[in-house]
């Protein structure tokens, strides 16, 4: 923490506090900061600051200058003396003022934060009023239960309690503890995605809810689901799976309403307990109820601190009686004493209530209390408040002041006068606030909200207020988009999600009866790149469809449609598989890319159309794509576009067997990787980088460099745990484990396919799982258990082939055939790799033909009564295809093989003669399965 003047500043955390208060402070502005504190009284070259700040892009001195003036605003440098940064003409800028630096910070909820992570709890309030024996009680019964709803009136304080409990069992949870906040949803069906979402899970699937049921099956979690009563019914269904199927889960709802499913326990909340009628009232005794004391707390703190005395006490008691204790409505009436005085809200109050209470006959008691209080406070607004109130609604869940600012005013309503109204519905209780790092959020609670909307709006006005809000969040998109991949942390997410939720709202209303369709297109547009990073493809899929099925004749045709193809086509490919329906998204997306896009937009599209291919494939036709990809990439100045056509290219290449091509390009793309934190994943969703280094690594075995192609897989599956980002680790492992099978480390492979299991299972990453189930089963064979591994394979393959993912079913199928021929099967082993090898010729996974030849001669010589001389056919195709290649590695197994039939024939000579060139070329690998068994034979032939 570095501290001058006022200020402190917390790099790790992005934050700046003035006196404790965070401070608003643009993300560009915080850099520049946070350069120039870290070298005070240094000159900082101007060119230098443009690279810190924006290392990946050109902009001009101009956008420094007005970064450096807003800072110095913000800062108050020049007021009252204070001098912060100065300007070196000619030189750049300097920190100037007196700067310390600290390690402590005394807040101990960022303490949780820190020790935990992956939590993602609200702040439990400083001192909670009346609730600590409900919140031990609660958290007892949860430990016990494992399945408890709070259940109470809205605005009795449940998700206070459940919060407070969550903290409270947090160290318990090892801070596996997880708030999700169904309150900004509006679809029943976006509960499931949601939690996931939460947890950070990557979903290939269309079934959120069995992803998160794998994954929770042996998690010790909490899971906290805050306001599920306008979505009870799947939260319900939700809930109860879990509880079944997750036996180390523990569920805390809250809700007005039981779930009413098996295994759930309801915890009742009751309001603040308040003096009674019959009760005589004095100072002292009316402190001694939770009620009052929440009324006195809440005045003082809007600055009308109440010296008690008996006839005070007695009206104070008067009031949260006619509260009916419920906090939230105390803590309304506490509000309006700053304003009016004790006695005039006490008379106001009662004058309300009375006037209500008639026609509310209906609604439970404590509703109609609820209903009035607000009543009541809506009234005490003026009338501007009470338009900027209403406005507010249009939000669902949190949202920034710049967002508020952005939709609430109008042509007669100036941007300064709806702060100050804001201002003064958060001092009045009727918008809540929470901080968020340097920022502050804003809402609307739940009740408040359902309050707000249920007056009558003008539809013009609805109509102007739903746009503008629309175009606020497709603007937000625009600018937030990029960073979307790059969230790790619960809480990230969730300040995210909460702008994700009005995105949702938006979308519904441009595609409702009075909607706008065209903003609704763009709007999805902007989102699917969220929707695709976040891992929510089936809302992706749905919400891609919808808008093209909606695209007119002015936007056919246009960029609109092409990101749109292409999220169709990506979040098809992933959860549908659907070979034709994702084929002919994407490349109607780079039709358009070509004839209407540049050359960035075009390199989006060729990636996921290349990858496509390789899933689906199709060698011949991603390498087409790849060479395109890299036409393109080379006009581009952009490192993070050169290592995606490298590493797109050196994957095609290895799989065709140009093991040179495929070397140079792998390399390339890890030499001039990208300079920033950007990666790949913003165009594929894994890093090239690491999918390079572990091409690289098999390219490296089969060019007859077994040692440095282990130390290669070790050191990409390294860098990408190094990364944090859960499927470009699992495309290392996956590719390492076949390197290790390849030299025959079968416990290194062992470990590996266990790690990889780990990863898959906790995302829900379906083909790897199924890859490392199809090596387990190659395990088994080698380990002498063919009839287990045969069964393994077979159950991988037929998985591999419905997703599709055929990657990697080529080496699988290998295995499988040897498999077959070791329990005898032959004629299953025969057809199945003829059809391997015709399937190769036509899709192009050429780098495989030499080790099917060879198996395919082992398999002659296995069967019975069959000759040799076929055998020795393959073994010699094999060979001069090796050799084409240039992979020593396959040919020294085929050697081996042809070696040793000689051998038996009689034929030692010749024998030694085509081995020993072969196994004098390597020079490294000599504790390698093939070398140790090539030495052995040429100990006996010599």
């Amino acid at each position: 923490m570095i501290s001058f003047g006022p200020f402190s500043l917390i790099a790790d955390e992005r934050l700046l506090l003035r006196e404790g208060v965070p401070v608003d402070l643009g993300a560009r502005a915080f850099d520049i900061l946070a350069t120039l504190t870290a070298r005070p009284n240094e000159v900082v070259g101007k060119k230098e600051l443009l690279t810190q700040v924006w290392p990946d892009v050109s902009v001009e001195e101009g956008s420094l200058r007005f970064h450096i003036a807003n800072l110095r605003k913000t800062l108050g440098d020049g007021n009252g003396g204070a001098r912060y940064i100065a300007t070196l003409a000619g030189r750049g800028y300097c920190f100037v003022a007196p700067v310390s630096r600290s390690t402590n910070r005394n807040d101990a909820h960022n303490e949780v934060a820190v020790s935990y992570p992956q939590a993602n709890l609200p702040s439990r309030l400083i001192r909670m009023v009346g609730r600590a024996d409900d919140a031990a009680a609660l958290s007892a019964h949860l430990a016990a239960a494992r399945f408890v709803t709070v259940v109470g009136t809205g605005g009795v304080g449940k998700t206070t309690v459940a919060v407070s409990a969550g903290h409270d069992l947090i160290e318990a949870f090892a801070g596996a503890a997880h708030f999700v906040d169904l309150g900004a949803l509006s679809d029943p069906d976006l509960v499931a995605t949601t939690v996931v979402s939460i947890l950070g899970l990557a979903l290939q699937s269309e079934d959120a809810t069995s992803a998160l049921i794998a994954y929770l099956r042996d998690k010790r979690t909490l899971l906290i689901f805050d306001t599920c009563e306008h979505v009870i019914d799947a939260a319900a269904e939700l809930a109860a799976r879990i509880f079944a199927t997750a036996p180390q889960a523990h569920i805390l709802a809250t809700s007005r309403e039981p779930l009413n499913v098996e295994g759930e326990h309801v915890y009742r909340l009751a309001p603040l307990a308040y003096p009674p009628h019959d009760l005589e009232i004095s100072a002292a005794v009316a402190q001694d109820f939770p009620a009052t004391q929440l009324f006195l707390e809440r005045a003082a703190a809007r600055g009308a601190p109440l010296d008690l005395d008996d006839e005070d006490a007695a009206v104070v008691a008067d009031i949260c009686r006619k509260l009916d204790g419920l906090p939230l409505a105390i803590e309304l009436a506490a509000g309006r004493v700053a304003s009016f005085g004790l006695r005039k809200t006490a008379a106001l109050l009662d004058e309300r209530l009375t006037l209500l209470w008639p026609g509310q006959r209906t609604a439970p008691p404590r509703q109609k209390t609820l209903q009035a209080t607000m009543d009541w406070s809506f009234g005490l607004l003026s009338a501007f408040e009470r338009q900027v109130f209403r406005r507010l609604a249009v939000f669902v869940g949190h949202f920034s002041i710049e967002s508020a600012l952005a939709v609430v005013p109008t042509e007669a309503i100036n941007e300064g006068l709806v702060f100050g109204a804001i201002d003064s519905l958060v001092a009045k209780s009727m918008v809540a606030t929470r901080p968020a790092g340097a920022t502050m959020r804003y809402r609307l609670l739940d009740t408040t909200r359902a309050y707000a909307l249920q007056f009558d709006v003008d539809n013009a006005e609805l109509v102007n207020l739903a746009c503008r809000h629309a175009t606020h969040y497709l603007r937000w998109l625009e600018e937030t988009g990029a960073e979307w991949p790059l969230l790790s942390s619960a809480a990230q997410r969730s300040l995210h999600l909460a702008g994700l939720a009005n995105v949702r709202v938006a979308l519904d209303w441009c595609f409702g009866p009075t909607g706008n369709t065209e903003v609704g297109i763009r709007l999805i547009a902007a989102a699917a790149p969220v929707f695709l990073s976040m891992s929510l493809l089936t809302e992706c899929h749905r919400w891609a469809a919808q808008a093209i099925l909606s695209l007119d004749n002015a936007l056919r045709d246009g960029r609109e449609e092409m990101h749109l193809q292409a999220a169709l086509g990506v979040s098809l490919m992933f959860t549908r598989g659907g070979r034709d329906a994702a084929r002919i998204a994407l490349k109607r997306s780079f039709a358009i890319a070509e004839e209407r896009g540049d050359a960035l937009d075009q390199l989006q599209v060729l990636g996921p159309l290349q990858m496509f291919y390789l899933r689906t494939g199709e060698f011949r036709t991603a390498l087409d794509y790849a060479e395109r990809c890299s036409d393109i990439a080379g006009a581009l100045e952009d490192s993070v576009s050169t290592t995606l056509s490298h590493s797109l290219m050196g994957i095609s290449l290895h799989l065709n067997g140009e093991l040179d091509r495929a070397r140079a390009a792998l390399e390339a793309a890890l030499r001039y990787g990208p300079h920033s934190d950007r990666t790949t994943t913003d165009y594929l969703g894994f890093d090239g980088r690491m999918l390079a280094g572990a091409i690289l690594a098999r390219t490296l075995w089969l060019q007859g460099h077994p040692d440095q192609a282990v130390k290669r897989a070790l050191l990409t599956v390294k860098e990408a745990e190094a990364l944090d980002h859960p499927l470009t680790l699992s495309i290392a492992l996956v590719w390492a484990v076949s390197v290790f099978l390849w030299v025959g480390d079968l416990e290194r492979a062992d470990e590996h396919i266990n790690r990889l299991f780990s990863r898959a299972e906790l995302h829900s990453f379906g083909p790897y799982l199924a890859v490392g189930r199809g090596f387990q089963g190659e395990l088994a064979i080698r380990r002498g258990d063919a009839e287990s591994g045969v069964e393994s394979l077979q159950r991988c393959l037929v998985q591999l082939h419905m997703a599709p993912y055929e990657l990697l079913t080529t080496p699988l199928t290998i295995s499988l055939v040897r498999g077959l021929s070791a329990r005898h099967r032959f004629a299953e082993a025969f057809a199945l790799i003829n059809e391997t090898i015709r399937t190769v010729e036509v899709k192009g996974d050429l780098c495989y033909m030499p080790e099917l030849l060879r198996v395919k001669g082992n398999l002659v010589l296995a069967v019975p009564h069959t000759g040799a001389d076929q055998a020795e056919t393959y073994f010699t195709r094999s060979l001069e295809l090796g050799c084409n290649q240039g992979a020593p590695a396959w040919e020294l197994r085929t050697a081996i093989d042809l070696a040793a039939l000689l051998a038996a024939r009689g034929e030692r000579e010749p024998a030694r003669k085509l081995l020993q060139p072969l196994f004098e070329r390597f020079v490294e690998g000599s504790e390698t399965s093939d070398l140790k068994s090539a030495a052995r034979l040429m100990a006996e032939l010599s």
